[in-house]
């Protein structure tokens, strides 16, 4: 019998179950610790990196074109010939997609805007009063500046992610950055490129990092590169912490950190399936979280067999053992169901998949998470490409408070109020004795002058 409470055992097994792991063990059960004091989590020092990239953007915004070359030279060993790219590299790009990857990427922008076409808000009014009325109008930002990264992948579909909501809430303007490649002659990846070609966006700039943050910011205009209203899209720590520096300068969708995955899982799941889908996300890069939370010792006997083989059977296992034999990765044990779903709204993941019985019940149980995935043929790639759903979600637990890019990402909702003499009338006494209250007259007759 387990005592009523415990400490939580973080050693590399659970004693009294005799587990291995190579993922970390984090033993819950029992224990009435809070979570998130005990959940791994990758670190990310954006602060310091915000100290490293400020000299970057303050030299974008002083020097234009010139800073975001030397920029480029110095973090990619590119010497830029041109930042914009031709309108006739992203025709040749798309002529030269592989038609099989063309015919995915049509799917997927096909799924991603229906989705997204629903998202669309409508202009709504509420009557006060006669002739009283707020009209809420939703306007979208005007221009935009959309981040695609390309670091150790590169991600066409992350295209897709960030211009189908654009388009979808009305966006009159879209310029996209991309780093440019070393092993295609200092240019885009014609992969993106050909995306680009695609969605119809030719307005595409060979940059990466917090160079391309404050060249959207700031403008380059030896460039042709207007000032965006708004830069979206995933990145480095370095991409993050330009965007945390221009926040206010322009608007930003969210920081974004390294890519997460949680699996809230019991007796009855696939154990290939959950290795499968932890693995499927360490492979981004090795700071990569996965984290399998369940009640099932079995479970995790079971998934430890099944990495060894995945794992090493893959093309990036080195990466992937990384990421998974990290502090941010790791198994949490939990006395049952109940327990893993507190885990999981504390954990708030990037990526949440239930593979539970009644999945889908289980599912709208939880309350933060920047996606769920349901059930054992929903599996977070799907998302990453052809489910429909937008694949830039926040990181970080900050899914407790925000949410992945949608069209409401891209849109503004303004107020406009419109009040006739006589609805004005009957709520002016209410305006005075509040700003009296307030001691703040003069905003009270600013009312009362209407009525001299």
């Amino acid at each position: 019998m387990r005592p009523a409470e415990r400490e939580p055992n973080r050693s590399g097994g659970v004693d009294d179950r005799r587990l291995v792991c190579v993922l970390t063990m984090i033993d819950l059960r029992g224990s009435t610790a809070d979570p998130r004091t005990v959940l791994p989590r990758a670190a990310l020092d954006v602060d310091a990196a915000v100290e490293r990239i400020r000299p970057v953007v303050d030299a974008v915004r002083r020097d234009g074109l010139a800073a975001v070359r030397a920029a480029t030279a110095r973090f990619d060993g590119i010497e830029l010939d041109t930042l914009r790219v031709p309108a006739e590299h992203i025709a040749a790009a798309l002529e030269q997609l592989d038609p099989a990857v063309r015919a995915a990427l049509e799917e997927s922008i096909s799924r991603a805007r229906a989705v997204h076409h629903d998202q669309r808000r409508i202009d709504v009014t509420t009557e006060l009063a006669p002739g009283g009325t707020v009209t809420e109008r939703w306007v979208p930002v005007e221009r935009v500046g959309l981040y695609v990264p390309g670091g150790l992948a590169v991600y066409p579909s992350s295209v897709v992610m960030n211009v189908v909501p654009a388009q979808e809430a009305g966006v009159s303007s879209l310029a996209i950055a991309s780093p440019p490649q070393r092993e295609h002659d200092g240019r885009v990846h014609p992969a993106i490129l050909a995306a680009c070609a695609l969605l119809g966006v030719d307005e595409v700039y060979a940059m990466g990092g917090a160079q391309a943050v404050a060249a959207f910011a700031y403008g380059v205009s030896e460039a042709g590169l207007r000032p965006v209203d708004m830069v979206t899209g995933p990145g480095n720590v370095y991409v993050t912490a330009a965007k945390r520096l221009l926040r206010g300068v322009v608007g930003i969708d969210s920081e974004a950190g390294t890519t997460e995955i949680a699996v809230l899982a019991d007796d009855t799941a696939d154990p290939v399936h959950v290795a499968a889908d932890l693995v499927s996300q360490a492979e981004h890069d090795p700071n990569a979280a996965s984290v399998l939370v369940t009640d099932s010792p079995e479970l995790v006997a079971a998934v430890e067999a099944a990495l060894t083989g995945i794992v090493a059977a893959t093309k990036h296992s080195e990466r992937i053992a990384t990421a998974l034999a990290g502090p941010q990765s790791g198994v949490v044990l939990v006395d049952d169901l109940e327990a893993g779903l507190r885990v999981v709204d504390a954990y708030a993941a990037e990526h949440l998949e239930i593979q539970t019985r009644d999945a889908r019940a289980v599912a709208l149980r939880v309350r933060n998470a920047g996606a769920i995935f349901v059930g054992p043929h929903s599996p977070v790639s799907l998302g990453d490409y052809c489910a429909g759903s937008n694949h830039v979600l926040p990181t970080g637990g900050c899914a407790r408070h925000s949410s992945g890019l949608s069209v409401q990402t891209f849109l503004r909702g303004i107020h406009l109020v419109e009040y006739s003499e006589e609805a004005l009338r009957e709520v002016a006494h209410h305006v005075v004795a509040l700003a009296d209250a307030e001691d703040l007259p003069a905003h009270g007759e600013a009312v009362q002058a209407r009525f001299r």
